[in-house]
């Protein structure tokens, strides 16, 4: 049953509280930057992408999606869980032994949802043009969906996907930026600048969107929209996606510190004092 945009802003708070409960739990995982994709997360799975459940890895007729900044896997995790794809009790065993929720997503324990591994940055894109090239060689009108962290773009194998993808006219893609500005280092300004990242994007030869409000849900599923009415004409398509590492968790917000960190004890309390939900949240 498709939810309404009210239920998938409470959603999101739950999502968030999800992320923070199993970093938590384990004292090990990403935070920040699975906080500030809550939103894109959301939007994906409850309004703009077209799946099916029960899972299959091979999707046919079925919109894909492909996580290349593995180390997020606390939203991607929550995300599938609450729409469906396992239980959500399972969420409990996230980094443990034997759990299917590792700390970066593996096939190898059948994990529904999950279509490839992905801990090592940089590779997510090349995966998804090649699924994307197979669709259309099947016949399939589907799309293939990738998310990116602007730390990631500092992987050399990312600029040539992105050359490859425009090149072969590989029209059935869209790809998301998560521009936060932040990596583990510190600031990406600081790091390793983007420069004008828009620029260089259109320069690749992709059709580039920009979205400024990404923690704001209606804006993001306006952008995923817009970009799918811009599939289908020779050209990959790219969203610029302006997201705030940490978002909704005051102490955590705009800064690099909380790229891998977990809260104490006192710290979840008081995130989760922010990120009230009516009901108990549990899992």
């Amino acid at each position: 049953m498709s939810k309404s945009i009210e239920e998938l802003k409470s959603l999101t708070t739950q999502i968030r509280r999800d992320i923070l409960r199993m970093v938590h739990a384990v004292n090990s995982g990403h935070p920040g930057g699975s906080l500030g994709c809550t939103e894109y997360f959301t939007a994906l799975y409850g309004k703009v992408m077209n799946y099916k459940l029960p899972f299959t890895m091979e999707g046919k007729n079925e919109d894909h999606f492909y996580l290349s900044n593995g180390h997020i896997s606390p939203v991607f995790y929550s995300t599938l869980a609450r729409f469906g794809f396992f239980p959500v009790d399972e969420l409990r065993t996230f980094r443990k032994l034997d759990s299917r929720l590792q700390g970066h997503p593996t096939t190898h324990e059948g994990l529904e949802g999950i279509r490839i591994a992905s801990g090592s940055l940089g590779q997510g894109l090349s995966v998804a043009l090649g699924v994307a090239q197979g669709k259309k060689l099947d016949g399939d009108q589907s799309l293939v969906y990738t998310l990116h962290g602007d730390g990631e773009l500092q992987e050399g194998q990312v600029w040539e996907a992105l050359m490859y993808a425009a090149a072969k006219k590989v029209d059935n893609v869209i790809s998301t930026i998560d521009y936060n500005g932040q990596q583990i280092d510190g600031s990406t300004e600081n790091v390793l600048s983007l420069g004008n990242l828009h620029a260089k994007l259109e320069a690749f030869g992709w059709t580039v969107l920009e979205e400024k409000n990404g923690n704001d849900l209606e804006a993001v599923i306006a952008i995923l929209e817009r970009a799918k009415t811009e599939t289908g004409k020779g050209k990959p398509v790219v969203i610029i996606l302006h997201t705030i590492m940490g978002n909704g968790v005051d102490y955590m917000m705009g800064t690099h510190a909380w790229h891998g960190k977990a809260p104490n004890d006192e710290q979840l309390d008081t995130a989760f004092k922010q990120l009230y939900l009516e009901a108990p949240a549990d899992y």
